[in-house]
């Protein structure tokens, strides 16, 4: 089972004016998937220091494997999610995020307009996700049957050709 942290940027959300559909929709697409489980939620403004610090936290705390944020990726000032995220990453992955923004012009052109970024922190992969909780939970979905063996890596218990250190 692997150990997901869910960060939910809103600054209505965060005052109270706005319901986080997305975070609960993220929540369940992971956890019926059957090999994650959603350990850590948090709802915070659209602020990079609080953002750098929340994935600065989860990522040391070496309990969560997968940190999904979603919200913050668009073009408004307030849109900070990539910046910040790019501060606090050792290695990017931007395989992940490509991939994501070409599954989605299948759906979408304006997908092109994503700015959302993925990497690594200690043993943590972050992803960034579209704040809306159609596009979130598409985008994840494009993408989660190969977390677990990036996973699996970070832990020590694969190899980069894909085997499990125990065959």
């Amino acid at each position: 089972m692997f150990n997901v942290a869910i960060i939910t940027l809103s600054d209505k959300g965060y005052e109270g004016k706005r319901e986080d559909i997305t975070g609960k929709k993220l929540t369940e697409f992971v956890e019926n998937t059957g090999a994650y489980k959603v350990t850590e939620y948090v709802l915070i403004k659209d602020d990079k220091e609080m953002l750098k610090e929340n994935i600065t936290r989860l990522c040391n705390s070496n309990k969560i494997d997968l940190i999904l944020t979603n919200g913050g990726t668009g073009f408004s000032k307030r849109d900070i999610t990539p910046e910040a995220t790019k501060e606090v990453l050792e290695k990017e992955i931007p395989g992940l995020s490509e991939y994501m923004r070409m599954k989605s012009t299948e759906i979408t052109k304006k997908a092109i307009l994503s700015r959302g970024v993925s990497g690594i922190r200690n043993n943590s992969i972050i992803i960034n996700l579209p704040g809306s909780p159609k596009g979130a939970v598409e985008n994840l979905s494009f993408i989660i049957d190969v977390l677990d063996h990036g996973i699996e890596i970070l832990r020590g218990e694969a190899t980069e050709c894909a085997t499990k250190k125990s065959e």
